[in-house]
């Protein structure tokens, strides 16, 4: 059985940083992304990390911030947040058992998603 469980996000100053967590039970080796969606938004993509964590992608509002990373031993998938702006705020979602790395923006890629947990930048 697939559960995908975030943590880590909480209240942050503008300029702080957060470290998310993605807990993977059930997946192994698969394409994990991190999505947003901010208050009145769409969810957006971004980051992903391919099955070996070689191959990472991020979007242009956050690339040289964020860092996803996963660990396999734990079945973790982490995403640190530095250099955080109001901007970030949202609640952001793990998604699993990603198809395609080259289609990792694209929510359809996934098959599997976490409940979420809300990040609050403070300006």
């Amino acid at each position: 059985q697939v559960q995908l469980v975030e943590s880590g996000g909480g209240p942050v100053q503008a300029g702080g940083s957060l470290r998310l967590s993605c807990a993977c039970a059930g997946l192994r080796d698969d394409i994990i992304g991190w999505f947003r969606r901010a208050p009145g938004q769409e969810r957006e993509f971004v980051a992903s990390i391919s099955t070996n964590g070689r191959a990472t992608y991020y979007s242009d509002s956050v690339k040289g911030r964020f860092t996803i990373s996963r660990d396999d031993a734990e079945n973790t998938v982490s995403l640190q947040m530095n250099s955080l702006k109001p901007d970030d705020t949202g609640v952001y979602y793990c998604a699993g058992d990603g198809h395609y790395l080259d289609h990792s923006v694209y929510i359809g890629n996934y098959d599997f998603w976490g409940q979420g947990t809300q990040v609050t930048v403070a300006s």
